[in-house]
């Protein structure tokens, strides 16, 4: 008897511990309280699991070869098909969902990236950025504009050191081109002229000063922005950006790397260092299946990132949890309206249904978003590495997907 009463003792806490997690699975997938979604999102558990649908499985599997990778998983939690889904891949402009996702999560949307004017017990003025990817020229004269006159008026430009410019694995020849321009506090429209850097600013604003107070002498120095302790400087004046939300709208519809960066540097606190660590911690504590992945940068031109389609679609399903998941989806691009998207119209069934975000490098594309189908959405990234790209016939994967019925 006592044996018996040890086995009751042993199961039945177990029976009512597996009964508990299928109820919370059930309320958290009937999505109807928005504080138990939240929740979901937030702790680091993963519901995701395996199902079978022979339309997706007879109509896709002989139609990819090993050079594809291919992650589909409905509203429901259910992975509805898998190709070489945990193969490791480079993501071009698709490690950007994994970015923004860590930005969207770690900021106030509604915030802005400041660049501000401050002042310290000496009277000396100190300009500090934010990355802010829409700054002018003009926006940093008018803000020192208000420094007051003085005899000897001094002015510090911070600024980060050139060796965190640019994060690891970006190439030589993409650092010629504006889509790869280095990654700097204070950049004038994202540095997309090699010509107007620090130096030039500084040149153009001393010239603004002495103008403006020509009996004054004036002195403008470039500093090492870790060099700096703003606790001991006053806020005077201050520039503000577009909000977050239309910065993340920037980085994934229109797929600008400099947003994506800077983005994820604020949030992140490392304009310091190319530390990315920190988004790989974030998904790993939200219960993402990071395992081996690489992460090089927060804008997808490093070829040294790897991650797998399993990854990047379970981040968007659990994204779906997020109580301002409208705002995160509303940020990609959309099939045949608008962004990297707006012209891609193979299939008129797809306009306006798919929400995505799309990846180009050499030997590289990659297509990953969300598909709105009937009362699901699907969840899906596909990502081909090969030196015999076919953007044609990863549309057409799309396309197969909108037609099968839904899983059921």
């Amino acid at each position: 008897m006592n044996f018996y009463k040890k086995i009751y003792l042993m199961v039945f806490p177990l029976l009512i511990f597996i009964s508990l997690i299928y109820f919370f699975k059930s309320i958290i997938y009937s999505r109807k309280l928005k504080i138990l979604n939240n929740l979901y999102f937030n702790l680091p558990i993963s519901f995701i699991t395996k199902r079978d649908c022979n339309d997706y499985y007879s109509g896709l599997k002989n139609y990819l070869d090993d050079t594809y990778s291919v992650s589909i998983i409905d509203k429901k939690g259910f992975i509805i098909f898998e190709h070489n889904s945990k193969n490791l891949r480079i993501p071009a402009s698709n490690q950007k969902l994994l970015s923004t996702s860590f930005v969207f999560n770690n900021s106030n949307i509604e915030s802005s990236l400041k660049t501000s004017l401050y002042i310290d017990k000496k009277n000396n003025y100190y300009l500090s950025g934010s990355g802010d990817p829409d700054l002018l020229l003009n926006d940093l004269l008018k803000l020192v504009e208000n420094i007051k006159y003085s005899k000897s008026i001094k002015l510090y430009l911070l600024e980060i050191n050139k060796n965190a410019s640019w994060p690891d694995g970006w190439s030589k020849n993409d650092k010629l081109f504006s889509y790869g321009s280095p990654i700097t506090k204070l950049a004038v429209n994202s540095n997309s002229s090699k010509y107007i850097n620090i130096n030039f600013i500084s040149n153009k604003i001393l010239d603004h000063l002495q103008n403006i107070y020509p009996n004054s002498t004036v002195t403008v120095d470039i500093l090492d922005n870790k060099n700096v302790y703003k606790r001991n400087l006053k806020l005077f004046k201050f520039h503000k950006s577009n909000n977050i939300l239309s910065l993340i709208t920037l980085a994934n519809a229109e797929s600008h790397n400099y947003t994506a960066e800077s983005l994820y540097k604020n949030s992140s606190n490392t304009w310091n260092e190319n530390e990315y660590n920190k988004i790989y911690k974030w998904l790993k504590y939200k219960g993402l299946p990071v395992q081996n992945s690489s992460i090089y940068d927060a804008s997808g031109l490093s070829r040294k990132n790897r991650v797998t389609t399993n990854l990047v679609a379970s981040l968007l399903h659990k994204m779906t949890f997020n109580n301002n998941y409208n705002y995160f989806s509303s940020s990609l691009s959309i099939y045949g309206v608008r962004g990297t998207l707006g012209n891609v119209k193979n299939d008129r069934k797809l306009i306006g249904k798919f929400f995505g975000k799309t990846g180009t490098l050499s030997n590289v594309f990659a297509l990953s978003g969300y598909l709105y189908k009937k009362d699901d959405i699907l969840s899906l990234s596909i990502i081909q590495n090969s030196r015999q790209i076919d953007k044609n016939k990863v549309f057409s994967i799309l396309s197969k997907v909108n037609e099968y019925d839904n899983c059921r």
